[in-house]
């Protein structure tokens, strides 16, 4: 049987001497989210729509390279890795049917992450449902299940994909993002979560589209933890847990009017319909739709256009022949007409909406609801779908994991910025293996790709209706800024607590563009934006009591022209063209755009020998900023840490109930670029301390040994 490297207790992670553990992580790695053969970035529209011969061997990077990622990896200090697959890379070529060669791949490279004494969680990823509705994701057959056309998304703004954007080097920063409020996406997850009160004509193999889209997914999910079961070195061993479903999304659910924007939609950019507008445009029909752009303050309205789809429909045609797949779609699901007229929501004769709170109650004839068990004219909120439909989902997919992984533990990740479900005190919320797993963007850098150090906004603070005017929500100076951004990540963790009960919180995404600046960086290798906003970043989930995080994001093939290689994003801590860690010791400099240290005593992996091509103004993409002293495991409860970049100092208080044992001391990273052995000054409260390299795994690290008395030491 495998051992447990990695406990729950009393709502903080335990390693196997009873230490206290803080996961430092990052995912890994972003091209899991497109195909390796043929290899087909978000900027690639060469047989784009062939989505059913390919392939994801080779991702995240081949099983042969993996050693070299992640010693790069355990060289910056991070001890966690959430590893990023989506159902795509499982079930691409059809309904049931594995690839079990990738597989096969990850099992390996899983493998060569025990080798690093990684702890590791699966991350089930998807953007916007699919590649095809310009994310990633879903596999392709699933948009033809639900009686769409992709290839007609783009006529039909459907969904504003990368690959099929006429001049892809001009495609908008970020509005990939808006696709969660157009037909494609916004129908998918309608249909994944509550097809069955809102489309119960959509029936396909004799089930609803909701039960046939949950089951292949959570069935893949399955598959895949039952293989990694019969591997037998990697259960527990290395991937502790399961995050349910990256991002989940509501879709049309719980729209008071869909002929309006809701006011909770502060994402804006482009083309911004309704989803009133959005049915129409798939139907084929002009619609003249406001346009917006984000700015430093938020989004703002910049004047309307037409978009005109000449008569072209975002639904299969009639004449579709479902035989291509092998389902059996019922003769009442009509191709060639509008799902959701086909629900009464509309009258295409007359492009008269009928229902404009359709998805906004269980009231109307036809609704078949699983979850408000008869009551009568239901209203839809967000809490209402995370309470429901979305808990409905993650109960199942809870209990497919544990069929082979018995005592994963599950990372429950709701709705972005949104509150967790409210399951305290009851059997999901005590539930001794569950972890609260939020994510939290700086928007207004995310979206500018500006780092302001003027000023910023508490989003959580807004979003919860702290502020009786948003103008109040405002935070002016670095200093605040930093502050703003621990007490959100404070709030949402505290959120956690209050309604699903003591468990840890893990933030497993949160990231800085490192494009900023129209690539100022990239042309001077002056990263001092992307360090400032990085620390500050890293200050708020240190400083905010989280029991762990994983950066978003490491990426091989990252590059200063096109960045993640997906929808112009650009968040990787590594890029080709730039420098690595060095190895060879390196004059500290002034600038924090520079990064040096001693060297090790051994070769490593990635020498200067091995270094790749450089573009003509390298730098260290702030790694000053990542690369930090953090704790490893403690002996006793962590009551505070935190790293401050500028004076190069990391102060850390533990509550021990005991004195640290021989063999369980608490251990801290101390990288030695900011803490060179010969030359840091270390106080304690209690006991003794070394520092020294790390020779019980792959890399040599620097940690500091504490063993300390009783009460709490710092």
């Amino acid at each position: 049987m495998s051992g447990f490297r990695l406990t729950i207790e009393d709502g903080k992670f335990c390693d196997d001497r009873g230490r206290q553990v803080i996961l430092r992580g990052i995912n890994v790695a972003g091209e899991a989210k497109y195909p390796s053969k043929p290899d087909q970035p978000s900027h690639i529209a060469d047989d784009f729509f062939d989505g059913d011969s390919v392939s994801f061997h080779g991702r995240p990077f081949p099983k042969e390279d993996a050693h070299l990622h992640f010693s790069r990896l355990k060289r910056c200090g991070y001890n966690t890795i959430r590893y990023v697959f989506t159902w795509e890379a499982i079930e691409a070529a059809g309904p049931g049917k594995y690839d079990e060669e990738w597989i096969d791949e990850t099992i390996e490279v899983l493998r060569a992450a025990k080798s690093y004494g990684f702890y590791v969680f699966m991350d089930p990823h998807q953007d916007v449902w699919s590649r095809f509705s310009g994310g990633s994701g879903a596999p392709m057959w699933t948009l033809y299940a639900a009686g769409l056309n992709p290839q007609s998304f783009a006529a039909t703004e459907a969904a504003i994909v990368h690959n099929t954007y006429p001049e892809p080097e001009k495609f908008p920063k970020m509005i990939w993002s808006t696709n969660y409020y157009r037909l494609a996406a916004a129908t998918m997850f309608t249909l994944f979560f509550a097809g069955r009160d809102f489309a119960p004509k959509c029936i396909i193999d004799g089930m609803n589209i909701q039960d046939y889209l949950q089951g292949h997914f959570l069935r893949a999910c399955a598959h895949l933890a039952k293989r990694i079961h019969e591997a037998g070195d990697i259960e527990n061993e290395v991937v502790f847990g399961w995050e349910s479903l990256n991002e989940p999304n509501k879709g049309m659910i719980g729209y008071e009017d869909i002929s309006v924007i809701p006011k909770e939609q502060a994402l804006k950019k482009g083309t911004c319909p309704t989803i009133w507008q959005t049915i129409l445009l798939g139907s084929g029909r002009a619609v003249e739709v406001d346009t917006w752009d984000m700015g430093g303050l938020g989004p703002y309205k910049v004047g309307k256009t037409l978009v005109d789809p000449h008569g072209e429909s975002a639904w299969l045609p009639k004449d579709y022949d479902d035989s291509r797949y092998g389902w059996k779609r019922d003769p009442k699901w009509k191709l060639g007409e509008c799902l959701w007229a086909q629900h009464s929501v509309w009258g295409p004769e007359t492009n008269e909406l009928w229902r404009k709170d359709y998805f906004g109650r269980l009231a109307y004839p036809g609704h078949q609801s699983e979850v408000c068990d008869k009551i009568p004219d239901t209203i839809i909120n967000y809490s209402y779908f995370t309470d429901n439909y979305f808990m409905a989902f993650f109960r199942k997919y809870r209990d497919m994991i544990r069929l082979h992984h018995k005592d994963a533990i599950i990372l429950l990740q709701g709705p972005t910025m949104e509150p967790p479900p409210q399951i305290k005190c009851t059997p999901d919320g005590d539930d001794p293996l569950l972890v609260y797993a939020p994510h939290w963007y700086d928007g207004i850098t995310l979206m500018t790709k500006k780092w302001n150090r003027s000023w910023n906004v508490d989003v959580i603070g807004v979003l919860r209706g702290r502020y009786w005017h948003p103008a109040l929500a405002i935070k002016l100076g670095e200093t605040a800024i930093r502050n703003c951004f621990r007490d959100q990540h404070a709030a949402m963790r505290k959120e956690g607590i209050d309604r699903m009960g003591n468990h840890p919180c893990i933030m497993t995404e949160f990231g800085i563009p490192y494009d900023m600046d129209d690539k100022y960086a990239y042309k001077t290798g002056d990263y001092s934006s992307q360090s400032a906003a990085m620390d500050a970043n890293h200050y708020g989930v240190e400083a905010s009591g989280l029991e762990g995080y994983t950066l978003w994001l490491y990426m091989a093939q990252n590059d200063h022209e096109k960045g993640d290689q997906w929808n112009g994003e650009d968040l990787s801590i590594f890029s080709v063209d730039d420098k690595l860690l060095p190895l060879s010791a390196l004059p500290k400099a002034d600038s924090t755009t520079n990064l040096g240290g001693p060297s090790l005593p051994r070769k490593e992996l990635d020498d200067d020998d091995s270094q790749p091509e450089l573009s003509a103004s390298p730098g260290y993409r702030a790694a000053e900023a990542y690369v930090r002293a953090a704790p490893i495991a403690a002996a006793g409860v962590i009551t505070n840490y935190v790293f401050d970049l500028r004076q190069c100092l990391f102060t850390m208080t533990v509550k021990a109930p005991k004195a640290a044992g021989p063999d369980a001391p608490t251990v801290v990273f101390l990288p030695e670029y900011h803490f060179p052995k010969d030359e840091c000054v270390v106080e304690v409260s209690s006991g003794k301390w070394e520092i020294s390299g790390d020779e019980e795994e792959t890399v040599l690290v620097q940690k500091l040994r504490w063993w300390h008395g009783r009460a709490s030491r710092r």
